[in-house]
């Protein structure tokens, strides 16, 4: 019995999302290794692709990058919108940045220093997006801090994100001190003051 034009084109639907994974895969590993000056032929070669191909599924870098971290900031946004109901409005805020950080560390401070640069005309539209959900859950969390908490209303989220990335990018740039991002971390901490951890405003 002969295949329909719909059943042909299944094995090269199927084909194109391992060749994504693919390089997905290796993009990661080669940012891991290499940071932001890593080659994209390299990642085409590590995938087992042809250049064209890693093209046709990303046709640039920001489009790459969207993809591999674009998960990670649902995960989280998620952790954030969960943390609105810890009964210390400062602990989640501080535990949140945290993730924030640790998250930026990824490919050697990669994800930290394109989550810095704020969006521009030549930003793509999904990595604004990422901008976006990261600065709204952070608003929220800070808002309740301010509210219900000890967090001064002097504190901006935007601020308060940039320093958290650029803390993260930091810590990349010695990798041997393995203690370093935690004690950078406790300096954003004392933005919070919670001087009654375990009595929580109201």
């Amino acid at each position: 019995m002969k295949s329909s034009p719909g059943d042909s084109r299944r094995p090269q639907r199927a084909d194109a999302r391992d060749n994504r994974d693919r390089l997905l895969q290796a993009a990661r590993a080669v940012f891991d290794e290499q940071g932001p000056h890593a080659s994209l032929n390299k990642i085409a070669q590590k995938a087992g692709v042809g250049p064209g191909t890693l093209y046709r599924h990303f046709p640039n870098l920001q489009a790459l990058l969207v993809a591999i971290i674009g998960g990670d900031v649902e995960v989280l946004c998620a952790q954030g919108r969960e943390l609105l109901e810890h009964p210390s409005p400062d602990e989640a805020l501080r535990m949140w940045l945290g993730a924030v950080a640790r998250h930026a560390t990824a490919m050697r401070g990669l994800v930290a220093a394109e989550m810095i640069a704020q969006p521009t005309k030549e930003t793509s539209t999904a990595l604004a997006a990422c901008h976006q959900a990261i600065h709204t859950t952070g608003t929220a969390l800070l808002g309740r801090a301010q509210q219900h908490g000890n967090a001064p209303a002097r504190l901006d989220i935007a601020d308060l994100l940039i320093l958290t990335n650029a803390i993260a990018w930091a810590s990349e740039q010695t990798p041997t001190d393995t203690g370093l991002l935690d004690r950078l971390l406790a300096l954003i901490n004392t933005a919070v003051p919670n001087p009654h951890p375990h009595e929580p405003r109201k």
